[in-house]
């Protein structure tokens, strides 16, 4: 691809239409958000953009087409890396339709969730892609502004928002499974909360316990310890419950990465191996998975789907007006076996 030559000025529609070998229309939809650009044109326009360095001018936009490109994106545990990962899928799909994100972090609080909901009260954002835990459905119902919205994670709010989620309890089940068919027995899972557990827990541990009915095992509510969150300290702490048991667990499904990254931790701390005396099965495949050791089986959920099916979902919603939300979709996982989980 052909770069602009010449002085300092500020890049045009028309120099990038040139460096893409496209017409200056088809950069504007790009610009603009159209989902109606083929993905390899919208590739080589957004390369252009990045290469000259081309800003659109958000005001115009809005007064021209009504929309200013503008899409807030917020989490409840930004932290967390399964949603620092998924962050950054979700920019890169935005930005392949020529939107820019605002990123929050909600912390799990209703107020802050429902402020977010309703686009921060900022009339220059289009629509926003929200992962709750705190929020019920009618607040969103109700809420000040009724942005385009779409919604991520295992909450069921209703027919309130567009939403997209993975099958968490057929991919627990297929955890749990892979531990039961390596000869594993006493299984345990940690990641329950009580009281008031998120549905994150209620549907991995539902699947969890399908599995181990499946194989006609009795589910104890022993081996599943609840824990106060899903990071590496409340694994840990729930790992050191379970070792004190008087017969303990040979293998060990966590309901998220950094549960099992802890957990993993505190068997080592006990002189314990892994997988020899105590087997481990994560869940969302984050980067540190990989690079554990050793390294840790786990549910790798399509994050580059999950992103792109939340933006495409509310562009079409900014673009194509107000009909009832009714699409939930469902994008694949993996489930990737390593050292933690394999029998030697």
């Amino acid at each position: 691809m052909a770069a602009r030559t010449g002085g300092s000025a500020v890049p045009r529609l028309k120099d990038v239409a040139e460096a893409a070998g496209v017409s200056v229309k088809t950069v504007s939809n790009v610009v603009n958000g159209s989902v109606q650009v083929a993905e390899e044109t919208r590739a080589r326009v957004q390369q252009a953009i990045d290469e000259l360095g081309y800003h659109p001018n958000v005001m115009a936009r809005r007064l021209r087409t009504g929309r200013s490109g503008v899409i807030a994106l917020a989490f409840p545990e930004l932290p967390s890396p399964y949603f620092a990962e998924l962050a950054v899928e979700v920019t890169a799909a935005a930005r392949r339709h020529g939107c820019t994100v605002l990123m929050d972090d909600t912390g799990g609080d209703p107020v802050a969730e429902l402020r977010i909901a309703s686009g921060l009260g900022d009339p220059m954002i289009d629509g926003v892609i929200l992962s709750p835990l705190g929020l019920d459905q009618a607040e969103l119902v109700d809420r000040e502004r009724p942005i385009p919205l779409v919604l991520l994670g295992e909450a069921d709010l209703g027919p309130v928002a567009d939403r997209v989620h993975i099958d968490n309890v057929s991919a627990a089940r297929d955890a749990t499974q892979h531990l039961v068919d390596q000869g594993y027995r006493r299984i345990a899972a940690i990641g329950w909360q009580d009281p008031s557990p998120r549905a994150t827990a209620q549907q991995r541990l539902q699947g969890y316990a399908e599995a181990l009915e499946s194989a006609g095992l009795q589910p104890d509510p022993a081996l599943f310890p609840p824990v106060r969150s899903y990071f590496r300290p409340d694994g840990a702490a729930a790992m050191r419950r379970l070792l004190k048991l008087p017969e303990r667990p040979d293998a060990v499904f966590c309901f998220n990465d950094l549960l099992a990254l802890g957990a993993m931790r505190a068997v080592h701390e006990a002189g314990l191996r892994i997988p020899e005396d105590i087997a481990f099965v994560g869940f969302d495949d984050v980067e540190e998975a990989e690079y554990a050791i050793p390294s840790l089986t786990t549910i790798a959920p399509d994050k580059t789907k999950i992103a792109e099916l939340a933006v495409s979902l509310l562009l079409e919603r900014i673009l194509h007006g107000d009909s009832a939300p009714s699409q939930f979709l469902v994008p694949g996982y993996r489930l990737v076996v390593r050292e933690s989980s394999r029998r030697r």
